[in-house]
C-alpha cells in the first residue's frame, strides 16, 4: 500500500474490523448546534485590523514535511491568493519540499519557519494550519503557539485543529473539527467547548473547521473579513462558489455500514488500483488540480499523479511551486484525466465525483464526498 494512503487507512479503515460496526455507525454527539446562540450562527470572520504599519496583512500557510493533506493547504492559499488583499506565504518546517496526502504531490514552499520568523519578526496576521500526519510534532506546535502570542488569528483547518489544540489554543473557546475525529477531540480536549452543525466556527482570535471541503468556505470569509463582502463576492464568483454559510448538516457524516462495505470491498480489489496522471504545466489552476487529485486518491480503488513535461518545479497560476510526479512519454500513467479548468475551478470537485461514479460506482463517489465532508454530493 502506498505511503499517502496510510493516514487515511489508519484513521477510517480501522473501523472495518469486527465489533467496529456498532460504534462505526452512532451519529456525531448531540447537544451543541441546536441550542447554539445567535452569535454562534454568524458566518463572519472578526474584520482585519492593520497592525505595525502594513497595508495588507501577511497570511501564512504553514506545512509539515512529512505529510500534510493537499486540498487543506493549496485551496486556502489559491483562494487568498485569488482576491490579491493579502501578502501570502506558503512554509513548511523544515527545508525541502512538502510531502502532500492523500495525492502523492510535493510542494516547495516559500520558506521555512524559522526564515519566516527572520524575516518578518512581528508575525504573521493570520496562520492556516491544515491536517498533517505527525500532527504532535513540538517544533510545528511551537511555532503556532508563538504566532498566536505575536497576535496572529490561528486557522485550523480539519484536522489542523490537532496542532491548534496541542498548542494550548482551544482551552475555553468554542472550536470544530473533522466529523470522524470529534468523539476523540472532545474525549482529549475537555476544556473546549466541540461544537456541531458548522462548517467553520471563529472565537476570538481563533477559527476551527470541519473536514477538507471547508476549506473553500472558511477562505471565503477569511478573504471578506480582510478585504470586504464585495470582494469576497467577487472572488467566488470567479472561484465557483459565491457563497460560504457556516452550515452544514453534521449528522449526515458518520461511517455507516455503507460506507464500512465500500472501503472493504475497494480495498481487498487491490489487483485493479488505478494510477491516473492529470496534466500539468507552468500556470496550472492549483485549486482545481488538489481538488481532482484529493478526489482521485480517496477512493481506495485509484491515486492520481502530476505528468508534466518534465520533473522541473513549476510554478501554478497563483505562485506555488509543484515538484511533478512523472514525466509524459516517459513513466506517465497509462489513464490520464482531463487537465484542470482554469474557469470556476472549485467545480472540480463535482465533476470528479462525478467521474468516479461513473467508474467505481456511486458508493465510492459518497465514500470520497464523505472523506473530505462534503455537504454538495
Amino acid at each position: 500500500m502506498r505511503k499517502v494512503m496510510v493516514y487515511w487507512m489508519l484513521l477510517l479503515f480501522a473501523q472495518v474490523v469486527p465489533g467496529a460496526a456498532g460504534a462505526a455507525q452512532a451519529g456525531p454527539a448531540s447537544g451543541t448546534a441546536a441550542a447554539a446562540p445567535a452569535a454562534e450562527r454568524a458566518d463572519r470572520l472578526p474584520a482585519y485590523t492593520p497592525r505595525f504599519g502594513r497595508t495588507r496583512p501577511v497570511v501564512a500557510v504553514v506545512g509539515e514535511n512529512y505529510y500534510t493533506e493537499l486540498t487543506d493547504y493549496v485551496v486556502p492559499y489559491g483562494i487568498v491568493a485569488e482576491s490579491g488583499a493579502a501578502d501570502l506565504v506558503a512554509l513548511a518546517t523544515k527545508p525541502g519540499p512538502i510531502r502532500m496526502f492523500p495525492a502523492p504531490m510535493n510542494l516547495i514552499p516559500d520558506e521555512t519557519t524559522a526564515q519566516f520568523d527572520q524575516r518578518v519578526p512581528e508575525g504573521a496576521d493570520y496562520v492556516i494550519v491544515p491536517a498533517v500526519h505527525r500532527d504532535s510534532d513540538p517544533a510545528l506546535i511551537a511555532w503556532v503557539a508563538g504566532q498566536a502570542k505575536k497576535g496572529a488569528t490561528v486557522i485550523g483547518v480539519c484536522d489542523g485543529v490537532w496542532v491548534v489544540a496541542r498548542a494550548g489554543l482551544l482551552d475555553g473557546r468554542r472550536a470544530t473539527g473533522h466529523w470522524y475525529s470529534m468523539d476523540d477531540l472532545r474525549k482529549k480536549f475537555t476544556d473546549t467547548r466541540w461544537v456541531d452543525g458548522k462548517r467553520y466556527v471563529s472565537d476570538g482570535k481563533v477559527v476551527t473547521t470541519t473536514g477538507v471541503t471547508a476549506t473553500i468556505p472558511v477562505s471565503l470569509a477569511l478573504v471578506e473579513a480582510i478585504a470586504g463582502r464585495a470582494r469576497a463576492l467577487q472572488v467566488g464568483e470567479r472561484l465557483g462558489r459565491p457563497a460560504w454559510s457556516s452550515e452544514i448538516a453534521s449528522e449526515r457524516f458518520s461511517l455507516g455500514l455503507p460506507a464500512m462495505a465500500t472501503i472493504a470491498g475497494n480495498y481487498v480489489q487491490f489487483w485493479a488500483h488505478e494510477d491516473y496522471g492529470i496534466p500539468i504545466a507552468p500556470g496550472v489552476d492549483e485549486i482545481a488540480l488538489v481538488l481532482e487529485a484529493d478526489a482521485y486518491s480517496t477512493t481506495f480503488r485509484s491515486t492520481a499523479y502530476t505528468v508534466a513535461a518534465n520533473r522541473e518545479p513549476l510554478r501554478t497560476r497563483r505562485g506555488l511551486t509543484i515538484v511533478p510526479d512523472r514525466v509524459a512519454g516517459v513513466d506517465a500513467p497509462a489513464r490520464m484525466l482531463p487537465a484542470p479548468v482554469t474557469q470556476h475551478p472549485l467545480h472540480a470537485l463535482d465533476a470528479s465525483l462525478e467521474a468516479i461514479a461513473t467508474e467505481f460506482g456511486k458508493r465510492t463517489a459518497a465514500w470520497v464526498a464523505l472523506q473530505m465532508q462534503y455537504p454538495g454530493y
